[in-house]
């Protein structure tokens, strides 16, 4: 699931790894463009959240819908991904945008998915190689939907399952915004009643690397409090840093959570949907 700076830097010329460079900005929709043009890891592709990480919106929707499976695996096909490629994606935010690509591509049924730990900013630290040449267009891979490795679940899903004790929604996103305190982006604050917070800055170490998988597994076995992994709903404010929760937890060996890639963004497309807002901790 992890592959360290050096071990890409020992396959930047092996022909059968592809590499994504996924650096977004969710206010600055232009930023990962503008930053790959900038400078890049050696024969990264760049891979754009708002169009070739999401679908299509609509006022119904939420601000990263999912997109058409079809439409994922031709933009794969077009960068020479086969099924026999090995896809390393790397952002520089603890894998928050990287993490989407690993969860569609394992989605569609793609096996030989990483992230690398640390990201662009590990890689930068140590000096690495970082080029602004774009890579030459690899001949076109021939990619057809498998049976996919991660599963989605819808609102009405999560409607269904507002009562329901034995699953659990887990809230990607800052404390201050899952309390309502304060909401940047969404024109509601607040969380879907009966979700519990687990900020995806806490997979990580300082240096953004991710935590070890027993870490993760202890902190995510205590959040869950019984909670089977295959009852688990992933949420963010659209589906993205819901990603990274979803990661390590497989990470951990919790295997079969979902996303709900609507997430707090759609959530509240709908005034009637319930909200739940909580006071600021003491100081």
């Amino acid at each position: 699931m992890l592959v360290s700076t050096r071990e890409l830097a020992d396959h930047l010329t092996d022909s059968r790894w592809i590499v994504f460079d996924c650096r977004h900005d969710l206010v600055d929709k232009g930023k990962g463009a503008q930053l790959y043009r900038s400078g890049h890891i050696p024969g990264a592709h760049f891979a754009q959240v708002e169009t070739d990480l999401s679908g299509a919106k609509s006022p119904q929707t939420g601000r990263h819908p999912l997109p058409k499976p079809e439409d994922f695996l031709r933009f794969l096909a077009n960068h020479g991904v086969t099924f026999d490629t090995h896809i390393v994606a790397y952002d520089d935010a603890g894998g928050l945008y990287a993490a989407r690509l690993w969860w569609l591509a394992r989605w569609v049924g793609l096996r030989h998915v990483s992230l690398l730990d640390g990201g662009f900013n590990r890689w930068q630290a140590e000096e690495r190689l970082i080029t602004t040449e774009v890579p030459e267009k690899r001949p076109a891979g021939t990619l057809s939907l498998e049976a996919g490795h991660m599963g989605s679940v819808s609102t009405e899903d999560v409607v269904r399952q507002l009562s329901d004790t034995t699953s659990l929604v887990i809230d990607a996103r800052a404390p201050e915004r899952y309390r309502g305190d304060v909401e940047p982006i969404d024109r509601v604050g607040g969380h879907i009643p009966g979700a519990v917070n687990r900020f995806f800055k806490d997979n990580l170490n300082s240096d953004l690397t991710f935590r070890s998988s027993d870490e993760l597994r202890r902190d995510f076995t205590a959040l869950m409090k019984g909670v089977v992994p295959a009852r688990v709903i992933h949420q963010g404010g659209s589906g993205i840093t819901a990603c990274v929760n979803l990661f390590a937890m497989e990470r951990a060996g919790l295997a079969g959570s979902h996303l709900y890639s609507g997430s707090w963004s759609e959530w509240i497309t709908d005034p009637a949907r319930p909200v739940t807002q909580e006071p600021k901790p003491a100081s």
